[in-house]
Parts: C-alpha cells; sequence; structure tokens
C-alpha cells in the first residue's frame, strides 16, 4: 500500500497553552517538551530522553489536540497513522504498513500519533477471531518501539488502556491520563469558547460533567441558535 494512504495530513497547529490540562499533565508535558528541545545536550551526559508517550483516557478530553499541541511545541512535523486503512488491510500486510509509517516518521524525524492505539495494540490472545495477525502486530509494534530514535517521538492515545497488551505499555515512559473534566476548568473552557462572540450571544445554560469535545459542540449550536434568531428578527424588521 502506498505510503500516502498509512497517514493523514493534519497541518492545523496547535499551542499547549491553548490546550486545557491539569497541572500534573502541564508539567510532564512541558518537561517531555523541554527534553526534546535539549536532546543533544541530554544525550553528551548519557540520559535517556523520554520520546514514548501513551495518552490514555475519556473520550474527547484533549489527547489528540495535546499530540498536536507537542509537534507544534517542539517544530517537528506530525504525522498520523491512517488506522482505517490499516486495519483494511490484507492479512498479514498490516505489519508491513505500520512499518512503513514509523519509517517514515524515522526520516522526517517526526511525531508519530497513534490514535486509538488499542485497536492495534490489543493483548495477545484476547481476540477469538484472532488467527496470529494480532500476535504479529504486536510483536512488530514492540519491536518498532525498542528500536524508536530519540530524534523520533512516538505518541499513542487510547480510550481503553485495559485492553492493551501489557508488554507494549510498559514500554512507554510517560503514561498521561486524561479525565473528565471538573466544572471549574469546564467553566474557563466555555468562557474561552464564549469570548470571541458579542456579549448577546455569550449568556447561555451550561453544562457540566461532559468532555471538552461536547462542551464545544453544545455551546457552538447554542449560540448558532441565538444567531439566527438575532438574524431573523433584523430580517423581519426590515421588511
Amino acid at each position: 500500500m502506498n505510503i500516502q494512504d498509512l497517514i493523514i495530513k493534519d497541518k492545523e497547529p496547535v499551542n499547549l497553552d491553548d490546550v486545557f490540562l491539569s497541572e500534573e499533565n502541564r508539567s510532564q508535558l512541558q518537561q517531555l517538551i523541554k527534553e526534546q528541545l535539549f536532546v543533544k545536550d541530554l544525550q553528551a551526559f548519557g540520559l535517556p530522553v523520554n520520546n514514548k508517550v501513551l495518552l490514555y483516557g475519556s473520550s474527547g478530553c484533549g489527547k489528540t489536540t495535546t499530540a498536536k499541541a507537542i509537534a507544534h511545541a517542539i517544530q517537528r512535523p506530525l504525522i498520523v497513522l491512517n488506522l482505517s486503512n490499516i486495519i483494511n488491510a490484507r492479512i498479514g500486510e498490516t505489519s508491513q504498513n505500520i512499518k512503513q509509517v514509523f519509517d517514515r516518521a524515522i526520516r522526517d524525524k517526526a511525531v508519530l500519533f497513534l490514535d486509538e492505539f488499542d485497536q492495534i495494540g490489543k493483548a495477545r490472545g484476547e481476540d477469538e477471531n484472532d488467527v496470529g495477525e494480532m500476535r504479529r502486530l504486536v510483536n512488530t509494534m514492540i519491536q518498532l518501539i525498542d528500536y524508536l530514535p530519540e530524534e523520533v517521538m512516538l505518541i499513542c492515545a487510547t480510550n481503553h488502556l485495559d485492553i492493551i497488551d501489557f508488554a507494549l505499555i510498559r514500554r512507554f515512559q510517560l503514561k498521561i491520563s486524561f479525565e473528565m473534566p471538573a466544572k471549574d476548568v469546564l467553566d474557563k473552557y466555555y468562557d474561552k469558547l464564549l469570548a470571541r462572540f458579542p456579549e448577546e450571544f455569550r449568556n447561555i445554560e451550561r453544562r457540566y460533567q461532559i468532555s471538552f469535545a461536547e462542551a464545544k459542540d453544545y455551546c457552538f449550536t447554542l449560540v448558532k441558535a441565538k444567531l439566527i434568531k438575532a438574524l431573523e428578527s433584523r430580517h423581519q424588521q426590515i421588511m
């Protein structure tokens, strides 16, 4: 399969300051970024550089956005695995295709982002329909991760940490949990989303105990309704 069919192009830059993170997560990510910026100096002292990161937890809580922000912060190209084409590959091709993507990331000294990592890192022996393909894939992933150069960063994300093969999990130097945002965090997020709109559109009934992604969709739906109502009223006055 052509390498271009295995990756997703995503050039939308994201600043880490714009990502809503807990203080602990932000501190870990800032350290990760600094290590990449000073990789040669750390290597000169024989110090290992963290370059394998597992982001896990609730859906819609910022894992993908965080991966984009890391790539932007260290000024590296971001390569995103096209999981649909990987999964749809013929039996025996999956491992070869993933190796192609890793080779591309190594050549480009890129940030390689594997979303829904549980789909390709499922614990060996867990799938009754497995004919050996998943075991081969996990073994391939272990080898690729073990020999990944420090100048390349691997970021994997999953909503289902419990089904990933433990041998894969333990190879990540950083494992960062993304939980559902608390009320005060969501309030700050709503404030930021609404700040771009005129005052009359900012007064909405806020929902809580939802993810950032859900809050964004909900917020924009209400703002659009208010805007459309205002435009309709203005149009009727003109008529």
